[in-house]
């Protein structure tokens, strides 16, 4: 998508997308040791002003291009992320029944994560 640029913030757990230069969205997440090393997408959110541009999917596009580019898995506990990997397996490797469980099981631990 034109004119999106994304940014990952790893110490604060956030993939930014900005549009000329003004925050437009963002998927939160966290990262995982154990089972095997992971991003983990909680939430995404796009200004409701710049809804329908595509940016979630430039987010989602990113957030697993990124993992690939570090080797890790993802393991998508958004909504809207599991949706997208649903519609776009090539991109979204399906993540193992253990590395959900970690992932759901740091967030009943810390829900903070959320």
């Amino acid at each position: 998508m034109g004119g999106v640029e994304v940014r990952d913030d790893r110490a604060r757990g956030v993939l930014e997308a900005f549009e000329g230069g003004e925050l437009v969205g963002h998927i939160v997440y966290f990262t995982l040791d154990a089972p095997e090393a992971a991003l983990v997408p909680v939430h995404t959110e796009v200004a409701s002003a710049h809804e329908g541009k595509g940016i979630a999917g430039s987010l989602a596009t990113e957030l697993y291009a990124l993992a690939a580019r570090e080797g890790v898995a993802v393991a998508p506990l958004c909504p809207y992320v599991v949706k997208w990997a649903e519609r776009h397996p090539e991109q979204a490797p399906v993540a193992s029944e253990e590395l959900m469980r970690a992932a759901l099981d740091k967030v009943r631990r810390d829900p903070s994560t959320w």
